[in-house]
C-alpha cells in the first residue's frame, strides 16, 4: 500500500515553465508540478500517516498545526500567483496520488480554464471598513423632562437605543456606498462576512469585508478610490494584492481529503 499522498496547492496553465526553485510547502516538503491536458497542478508528496483522512481530522483541531500549515500553503500559492494566473485550491486538499491529480485536471478542465480566464491580468484586493459606534450614541447626555431620576434614566436609555439603531443604519448605508463605489472600478467583487473584534484586532465595528478583482492597469485608480472613501467617521483599510482565492473557487468546491482506494 502506498504510504504517501499528493497535496494540492493550486492549478495554472501549463506553459512549460519550471516550478519555482527551492519552493517548499506544508511540512517542509518540496513543491513540484503535475501537468495534464494543458493545465499544471502545484503539489507536494506528503506522508499519509500525517495527511491521511484520520490524521488530518485530528490535526485540524490543533490550532498551532493548522496555522503553520495554512502559512505554508498560502506561501506556495502566493509564489505561484506572482508570475502566472492561478486558481488556488482549498487548504489541506490531499489526493491518493498523482493519477488522481491528473483525473481532476481532466474532469474539471473546463472549470479550471474558466477560473483562470477570469483572473488573468487581474489581482485580488481586500478592503475593510470600520466605524466606532460608541461615538454616535448619546447615552450620557442630559435629558429634560419630569418624573424624577427613574424617568430620566428611562428617557436616556430610550435615546441611547434610538441613537444606536440610527448609527447602525448609517453604518450599513455607508458600507453599501463604499462597496458600490469600489465595485464600479473592479471587474468583480464579493462581500465576506465581517470579522468580530477578536479576529480583526480592532475595537471598532467592521462594516465591510470586501474582495475586489481589479485589472492590473487600474490598481492605482482603485487605490485612489479607497483614499476618497475614507472619512465621515469611517476608516477604510486596503490590503493586497492577494492570490485570487475569492474568485476562483469551483462551483461545488474542492473536497478536503481524497483518500479513497
Amino acid at each position: 500500500m502506498n504510504d504517501t499522498g499528493t497535496y494540492l496547492y493550486a492549478v495554472s496553465h501549463d506553459t512549460g515553465s519550471p516550478c519555482p526553485e527551492d519552493l517548499t510547502g506544508v511540512a517542509g516538503t518540496n513543491v513540484r508540478t503535475v501537468a495534464y491536458a494543458g493545465l499544471v497542478a502545484y503539489v507536494s508528496t506528503v506522508p499519509l500517516e500525517r495527511f491521511g483522512a484520520e490524521p488530518l481530522r485530528q490535526s485540524m483541531e490543533d490550532l498551532d498545526w493548522l496555522g503553520e500549515t495554512a502559512r505554508a500553503h498560502h506561501h506556495v500559492v502566493e509564489e505561484v500567483a506572482a508570475s502566472r494566473p492561478t486558481a488556488p485550491v482549498r487548504l489541506v486538499t490531499v489526493y491518493r496520488g498523482d493519477d488522481q491529480i491528473r483525473d481532476l485536471l481532466s474532469q474539471r478542465h473546463d472549470d479550471f480554464t474558466e477560473a483562470l480566464a477570469r483572473v488573468t491580468g487581474r489581482q485580488e484586493w481586500g478592503v475593510k471598513a470600520y466605524v466606532d459606534l460608541t461615538t454616535a450614541t448619546p447615552a450620557d447626555q442630559e435629558v429634560a423632562g419630569t418624573g424624577g431620576p427613574g424617568a430620566a434614566y428611562l428617557r436616556r436609555r430610550q435615546m441611547s437605543l434610538r441613537g444606536r439603531e440610527e448609527a447602525w443604519r448609517q453604518a450599513a448605508a455607508q458600507a453599501e456606498e463604499i462597496h458600490d463605489a469600489l465595485s464600479s472600478v473592479a471587474c468583480a467583487s464579493r462581500r465576506h462576512r465581517a470579522q468580530d473584534p477578536e479576529l480583526s484586532g480592532r475595537k471598532e465595528l467592521m462594516i465591510l469585508n470586501g474582495a475586489y478583482l481589479v485589472e492590473r492597469d487600474r490598481r492605482e485608480e482603485f487605490a485612489h478610490m479607497v483614499d476618497k472613501l475614507r472619512g465621515r467617521g469611517v476608516d477604510v483599510e486596503l490590503t493586497g494584492p492577494w492570490a485570487p482565492y475569492s474568485f476562483t473557487e469551483l462551483a461545488d468546491g474542492q473536497a478536503e481529503i481524497h483518500d479513497d482506494g
